[in-house]
């Protein structure tokens, strides 16, 4: 609980979009293989003295998502200029209640307050982040609802996803070879073409 404490107390302080710079090393999902997670910084560099940029979905699937998510919330506490973490569609209520975290917790804590703490830091967590300003990185893909990236900065992130609107999208949303924006088959964001992420880029000046 202190751990998760003490991580929403940096997380809140971080933007929606938050500002990183050059040299960072960005990760994709681990989904609670602690063992890829180690490997990952073993590879990459001592987090003392390398900047990591997570992109989400650090649980379930695999057996060890509680280990790797406090892991992660550790070096985040000790190392806070040196790690980004940002949401993805499995740090929610519902995705945990049905692909792992929360069976995992009952398992090994034989109660559900470990689950429950972790999903409060869910909401704490960002949404976005722009390397050197030039480089856009998010968990899932863009929103029909966001132009700016500007404008991701004035939404309420501190809540559980929602089942649509910009959030929803930037987590859920997929890069597909399509034209313009298509409904998703996943049942949350879109499928979205190149000529969209131009128009995107072509805005932003990234």
């Amino acid at each position: 609980f202190s751990l998760c404490q003490k991580a929403e107390e940096l997380l809140v302080e971080e933007a929606n979009v938050q500002p990183i710079q050059m040299p960072v090393t960005i990760c994709g999902n681990i989904n609670g293989h602690l063992l890829n997670l180690l490997e990952l910084f073993r590879l990459g560099g001592d987090i003392a003295t390398t900047n990591y940029l997570f992109l989400g979905d650090y649980i379930d699937r695999g057996y060890d998502s509680i280990e790797t998510f406090s892991l992660l919330l550790c070096y985040k506490v000790k190392y806070p200029s040196h790690i980004t973490l940002l949401r993805g569609h499995h740090e929610s209520i519902s995705a945990t209640s049905v692909h792992g975290l929360y069976d995992e917790v009952l398992r090994k804590y034989g109660n559900a307050l470990p689950w429950k703490y972790c999903c409060s830091v869910f909401d704490y967590l960002g949404i976005a982040a722009v390397v050197d300003r030039n480089t856009f990185c998010v968990h899932g893909g863009l929103s029909p609802e966001i132009n700016l990236i500007d404008t991701i900065n004035t939404i309420n992130r501190f809540a559980e996803i929602p089942a649509s609107g910009a959030v929803c999208d930037m987590i859920w949303s997929d890069p597909d070879n399509v034209e313009d924006w298509q409904e998703s088959p996943r049942g949350g964001g879109y499928l979205f073409g190149s000529n969209i992420v131009d128009k995107f880029n072509y805005i932003n000046n990234i």
